[in-house]
């Protein structure tokens, strides 16, 4: 755990110039965070998964009604819902509890682009993963359900590195603490 900058003996006389301090990242924006990328992934992923049973299950010895498809890629999309939403919020909790990757520019917290980075390809990992279980559950075809697995990877790549880079420059959810202790004083 990171130990907090320790003020000068003979310190600043105004708090702005003490160094900063890792702001408090409150769980309702986490949520907030989980809800808006849910929205975003699993659009998708019925898109995704609606075409590559379409057009991809022929090929793999699948053949499927266009209805039945968008049914499937519809249960595909749904249950990632709530299986998504559940890994993204502790996978979000678990690296607001880690101060790697934060600086501090202009008085407020920022990611680095390597932290993003990094964050962005394990929950590509875990999310992935997840897709994979559904979509072959969903389906009955491990070739199917990787080509979903498989090519979700570069198309939510991009879609949560952008995310993340908005959710970045968002304070909804922050608590600075040296601006909670001056409101109390």
């Amino acid at each position: 755990m990171r130990e907090p900058p320790q003020k000068p003996f003979f310190g600043p006389e105004t708090p702005k110039l003490d160094p900063p301090e890792r702001p408090n990242i409150k769980p309702w924006r986490s949520i907030a965070k989980a809800v808006s990328w849910r929205v975003v992934g699993t659009i998708d992923t019925l898109i995704l998964s609606y075409l590559l049973i379409t057009y991809l299950g022929p090929m793999f010895g699948a053949p499927v009604a266009q209805a039945d498809a968008l049914e499937t890629a519809s249960y595909i999309a749904i249950t990632e819902v709530a299986t998504k939403f559940i890994l993204y919020f502790l996978h979000e909790r678990a690296w607001s509890l880690t101060g790697w990757g934060i600086v501090f520019r202009k008085s407020r917290h920022r990611e680095t682009m390597r932290r993003t980075t990094i964050k962005t390809g394990l929950w590509r990992l875990i999310a992935s993963l997840d897709t994979f279980v559904l979509a072959w559950f969903f389906t009955g075809s491990v070739a199917t359900a990787a080509s979903i697995g498989g090519l979700e990877v570069f198309t939510k790549l991009v879609l949560y590195f952008f995310h993340e880079r908005i959710w970045v420059r968002l304070p909804f959810g922050l608590e600075h603490r040296r601006e909670k202790a001056q409101a109390r004083a």
